[in-house]
This record gives C-alpha cells, structure tokens and sequence, in this order.
C-alpha cells in the first residue's frame, strides 16, 4: 500500500499511528483504523490534507527518534501520548482524515447498529436534543458585518 506523495516510511508510521488512534476491539468485532482496507481508504481521502499530514509525521518521526512504526508498544504510547499534546493543528488534520474513513467503513457501520449506506436520499433518523444548550451561542455579540 502507497500513497505516492508519501514516503514508504511515512506510510508505515501513517498506519501504525491509525491503529495507535482506533484500535482493533474484539469486543465489538471491528477492525482498527490500521485494517488494510480502512487504511487504504485513508491513504486515497488525504488529498487536501497532505501538507498538514506529511507535517505531521515528520513531527512524529521525530518525537520517536525514527520510525514510528518500528517502536514497542510501550514506547509508541508514550511518543503517541506527546504527539498528541505537540502535534497541532497537522495532527488535527490528520486525525480527521482517519476518522471520517473509519466510520464509512461498512463493518463499522453494522457495529453500530448503522445500515451501511449513504445518508441520501433515505437520510437517517437524528435524536433531538436539549435546544437551550444553544442559548449561550445565540446570547453572544454578532461576530460578523452586515454586507449591503
């Protein structure tokens, strides 16, 4: 597997960072963010995220003194751990990108008790909330100009 703006090493932490952020649960019976075929899909949906993600990595590459991929699973936590309160907005970036794949994933999906399918033309049926939360929000000064 290869993105080709990608190094191979890149590629390799990339994956082993996806399952360091979404494991594998036996529990639930769903693979990890780092499931070939998740991951696959990752590597396609980078697209306007590459910078903040090849910034990202390099990050990582450097927290772990080399490799991401190649540490223990002690070691990875740990680096993992400091990633994640240095990493930024490239960490941001790149966990969206691992997310939204993840959850588009059918065996996902059906874990959740999702029917595998695009939200249209069917749509999915969204519980209603506590409107008052937004109370605060719509108390708050405009934030923006009127334009003419």
């Amino acid at each position: 597997m290869q993105d080709d703006n990608l190094t191979v090493e890149q590629v390799r932490d990339f994956s082993a960072l996806a399952g360091t952020i979404i494991p594998a649960s036996p529990a639930y019976d769903v693979p990890g963010a780092d499931d070939h075929k998740i991951f696959k899909d990752i590597l396609r949906s980078v697209e306007r995220d590459h910078d903040d993600v090849c910034r990202a990595l390099t990050h990582l590459a450097t927290l772990a003194g080399g490799p991401f991929a190649d540490l223990g699973a002690k070691r990875r936590a740990e680096v993992a751990a400091t990633f994640r309160e240095t990493g930024g907005a490239p960490l941001a970036a790149l966990v969206r990108v691992v997310l939204l794949c993840y959850y588009r994933d059918d065996r996902v999906m059906r874990s959740l008790g999702q029917e595998p399918r695009p939200p249209f033309p069917k749509g999915h049926v969204v519980e209603q909330g506590d409107w008052s939360l937004l109370d605060p929000v719509r108390a708050r000064a405009r934030m923006y100009r009127l334009v003419d």
